[in-house]
């Protein structure tokens, strides 16, 4: 498949997420075979503005490609402003967030709001489809109801105005990511466009995957929360669907991710920030392992590299000896 002129190895995408899918943990997740990944959102207004925290949001290297880059806004010179910046950066595929249901967001007019006001929507659209010639996406909810008649027709406009690739999450926005995902609209768009359709929502397996692909007709899937200290979850995906044996995720590779994810970071980030942020996320990897409980409780307090590093090789060789 290719999006506009970028062509998207394997099957799999990454779903940009707020605060997580930063620079290191993209790596983590081209490592193990997805296809294409994307940036946490970005906001229009901050890049407009030259915050630097969110113009470092953007930064980039050539492991990763292709790269997506997501951003939100209402403002139609703003985001096409901020879509030149983005293009400008190296980002293969601009994506622009049609979806986000957070309060602070959608009051704003961004986001989910966008779903509910189709003709400043078209506006917005050719604006920015005039200002790059990158290809352009949208990522999309059902809408306010669960009709999905609002999903069908940003979709429809979103063709109409050059956008080269639809991605819908099936939930409305009320749902936020309760309940359950409806794959049937997501097979609704994909007969109602030409362009190509990614499926998100409620992946958690290989498994799920092959389902989704084969009851809605979707071009791709889209993994995002399964993905949070599990990148392993591309790389069985993929392997279910060529038909290969799905690899097993051992406690040794879980161990080696996390400190590949530390260094990253570090570069990334500086020591003192990203051993304050491996906090909480080294943790995301014991996930369903003996003893990740006190193994997270032994992150509270990280300061450096080395300390960081101690923890971790002691939590794997806890885990051989068990």
């Amino acid at each position: 498949m290719r999006i506009g002129s970028v062509p998207i190895p394997g099957v799999t995408v990454l779903a940009p997420l707020a605060g997580i899918t930063n620079l290191p943990f993209r790596l983590l997740v081209k490592e193990q075979g997805c296809g294409l990944v994307c940036s946490e959102m970005i906001s229009a207004n901050g890049l407009h503005h030259g915050s630097p925290k969110t113009v470092r949001l953007m930064e980039s290297v050539p492991e990763e490609k292709p790269l997506s880059v997501q951003i939100f806004g209402a403002d139609p010179d703003i985001m096409a402003e901020a879509a030149r910046m983005v293009a400008a950066s190296g980002a293969d595929i601009l994506d622009i967030n049609f979806g986000c249901s957070v309060r602070k967001v959608v009051k704003t007019g961004a986001g989910a709001a966008l779903m509910r006001r189709p003709e400043e929507s078209e506006r917005m659209l050719r604006a920015v489809r005039a200002a790059i010639d990158i290809p352009l996406t949208i990522k999309i909810r059902s809408g306010w109801d669960a009709s999905g008649e609002g999903a069908l027709t940003i979709a429809r406009l979103a063709e109409e105005c050059g956008v080269d690739a639809v991605a819908v999450h099936p939930r409305t926005a009320a749902q936020g990511f309760g309940g359950s995902a409806d794959w049937t609209l997501i097979r609704r768009v994909k007969e109602a466009v030409s362009i190509p359709v990614i499926g998100n929502g409620d992946i958690e397996t290989p498994e799920d995957a092959l389902r989704m692909l084969e009851t809605t007709g979707c071009d791709r899937v889209m993994v995002g929360r399964a993905a949070i200290g599990y990148p392993w979850i591309f790389s069985r995906i993929e392997a279910a669907v060529a038909g290969r044996p799905v690899p097993e995720v051992t406690p040794a590779m879980r161990i080696a991710a996390m400190a590949r994810y530390l260094d990253d970071s570090i570069r990334a980030i500086g020591e003192d920030h990203a051993c304050r942020m491996m906090r909480s996320r080294l943790g995301w990897f014991a996930k369903g392992l003996p003893h990740a409980g006190r193994f997270r409780a032994s992150l509270h307090h990280l300061s450096s590299r080395a300390e960081a590093l101690e923890r971790i090789e002691g939590y794997g060789a806890l885990l051989s000896a068990s």
